[in-house]
């Protein structure tokens, strides 16, 4: 099967040839690569949501939830009654298992309810090592995601804590999942979560302390409000004044809610989505749409472009060199700055 034949199977809705495209564009193959440039016309529909936060908090079992409901109502913000339900595709970034370097699946657990469901499509992948709670090869495997034609695309985190941001990037909408009882109250503050959330969720509401929980994260918001527009720039987090973010047109600049939900019994998923579809209407009428596109396509474009001058300029040093000047840092005889200098002036 060669690479035009596979991505021209993954768009005729194969899910062997999806599952096939996903693994070569995840260890990043030739077959991959050349796929994922053929599918990549293809892509720029689906509404990508992201949903990050701590260990312990459900993101899991809301996931799961949320998919039933999906697939049981069809509600999205251009959807009509008419219309079939929604095909939802699900990133679940596992932790590395120390023994195979492979994803865990301890999110397919907790997803068994899904099982069978031919509009559902679940991958798992492995972080490898990669911080900011996803996979480096997650953003090209969304993509393969959106040009096989799934309307949702749900990207689910590792679970790491306080280095969830990159999540941000990837996603038009982010869902940040906090629960009670997990220890500080402002525990979400501390991490910076509170900059990247579209939608808060105050999960396993049925718990002592989820009244504290919901004041901190409400009074935090209003003590950051009005927020600035995050937008990426150069591959960086970066805040835009007040004044420049578009607004929709009765002039409100989007505020997050604070929702409630009970992920083990499907408590206050309607709700979820509801404000899941808010938040792409008001990205649709205000143009942020196409800003979170933009920026999360040229955060992807500067990142390659950096890992390929890279390569290219390692290449053309000598042999030896690089490891020369990398043990004059190691042994404190030059600094990392003027590594940086000798490396550039040995290059030329």
């Amino acid at each position: 099967m060669d690479e035009i034949d596979l991505a021209g199977q993954v768009l005729a809705g194969d899910r062997l040839a999806l599952a096939r495209t996903l693994s070569s564009v995840e260890n990043g193959t030739t077959q991959g690569m050349q796929a994922l440039n053929s599918l990549f016309p293809h892509t720029g529909k689906a509404h990508l949501v992201g949903l990050t936060g701590a260990s312990g908090t459900g993101k899991s079992s809301l996931v799961n939830q949320l998919v039933l409901y999906y697939r049981k109502s069809a509600k999205l913000s251009r959807s009509k009654n008419d219309e079939p339900p929604l095909r939802v595709a699900i990133v679940a970034v596992d932790p590395t298992s120390p023994f195979t370097g492979g994803a865990i699946l301890g999110d397919r657990i907790r997803m068994r309810d899904l099982a069978g469901d031919p509009g559902v499509f679940i991958r798992s992948m492995a972080t490898r090592g990669a911080l900011g709670g996803i996979a480096a090869a997650t953003g090209a495997v969304v993509q393969v995601l959106d040009a096989a034609g799934f309307d949702l695309v749900l990207i689910e985190t590792v679970g790491a804590g306080q280095s969830e941001v990159d999540i941000a990037r990837l996603a038009h909408t982010t869902i940040v999942v906090e629960a009670p009882g997990l220890g500080d109250d402002i525990q979400a503050i501390k991490a910076g979560i509170l900059e990247i959330a579209d939608v808060l969720v105050v999960n396993k509401a049925d718990l002592p302390g989820v009244e504290n929980t919901e004041r901190a994260l409400r009074g935090s918001l209003g003590l950051a409000r009005p927020a600035p527009k995050r937008v990426f720039h150069h591959g960086q987090l970066v805040s835009v004044p007040e004044q420049d973010e578009p607004h929709s047109p009765s002039g409100a600049a989007w505020v997050p809610p604070i929702l409630r939900t009970i992920a083990i019994d499907g408590t206050g998923i309607p709700e979820l989505a509801d404000a899941i579809a808010a938040h792409r209407a008001h990205l649709e009428q205000t143009g942020g749409w196409q800003q979170r596109d933009r920026g999360r396509l040229q955060a992807e474009l500067d990142l390659l472009l950096q890992n390929r001058l890279l390569t290219d300029f390692r290449s053309r040093l000598k042999d030896g060199t690089y490891e020369d000047v990398l043990a004059g840092v190691l042994e404190r005889r030059i600094s990392p700055f003027q590594a940086v200098d000798e490396l550039v002036k040995r290059n030329r």
